[in-house]
């Protein structure tokens, strides 16, 4: 069975790799033969471009410091919509009174993108960090709430009745019942919250900052330099994809429980 999942994993690998070959091939032959070239760099020049902006500074810092500093801001922005969101959730979800109150309000602004709130976000908070703090904090927090409100309403109501004719109290069943049954969906929420707030911080680069991925690809419209722009939306795809496996890897780990059961 072990070698079995092995061969897949090799498979999928070597299919992957051949992908983004193929790929890279399509486009070096579009570039050479077709008017793309004239607007368009070769994979080699940009690849070249972000082996030298790897040591050598893009405005503030080098293409790393850039990818860092993104990094970090969507961590700040990321860990507070969780949490936020997540409480908000159960909230929603194991309360009919919760619900009631909030609903209302969480629905107006579910609909509203994160990138629509900047204008006031600048307004509220000027043009420094807080203002991408904020943008992806609106980015991930509806997802979160949507997740944990569908894992909190779809708790098994014959586990709850029969913890109450065994004597435990409300905050017993939550903490024992309600919980553990909301952490599958609270991992798709992040999952799903990680992918907004990603895209929300990129955003709010290109509006607010002077330094991360976002930027990058700005200053390099701004420069006309389509090396620049491409390095920094390469960028983003790996580190969204690097991103998107971690959080794939730490739902299966974490919640193993859940697969063994089914």
């Amino acid at each position: 069975m072990g070698a079995v999942i092995k061969t897949k994993k090799t498979q999928t690998v070597l299919m992957g790799t051949l992908g983004i070959l193929v790929f890279l091939a399509v486009w070096q032959i579009a570039v050479l033969v077709t008017r793309f070239g004239t607007i368009f760099p070769t994979p080699f020049e940009v690849l070249s471009g972000m082996a030298k902006a790897v040591v050598e500074p893009i405005g503030k810092t080098t293409l790393l410091g850039h990818v860092g500093i993104s990094l970090s801001r969507v961590l700040v922005g990321y860990i507070l919509s969780s949490i936020a969101g997540a409480l908000v959730g159960l909230v929603m979800g194991a309360s009919k009174l919760g619900k009631a109150v909030l609903n209302p309000i969480f629905n107006i602004i579910k609909p509203i993108p994160g990138i629509a709130w900047i204008p006031l976000a600048i307004l509220w908070f000027g043009t420094g960090n807080t203002t991408i703090y904020f943008i992806i904090f609106v980015g991930g927090f509806a997802q979160m709430v949507m997740n944990t409100m569908a894992g909190a309403e779809n708790v098994s109501q014959e586990l709850i009745g029969v913890a109450r004719v065994l004597g435990l109290k409300k905050n017993r069943i939550f903490l024992t019942i309600v919980l553990p049954s909301c952490v599958p969906y609270i991992f798709s929420g992040l999952q799903v919250s990680l992918s907004t707030s990603w895209m929300a911080v990129l955003a709010a680069e290109m509006i607010t900052a002077t330094s991360g991925c976002g930027w990058l690809i700005l200053s390099g419209m701004q420069s006309g330099n389509m090396v620049n722009n491409v390095m920094g939306m390469i960028s983003i795809g790996i580190v969204g994809l690097v991103l998107a496996s971690f959080m794939r890897i730490m739902e299966r780990r974490l919640c193993s429980w859940k697969e063994r059961g089914q």
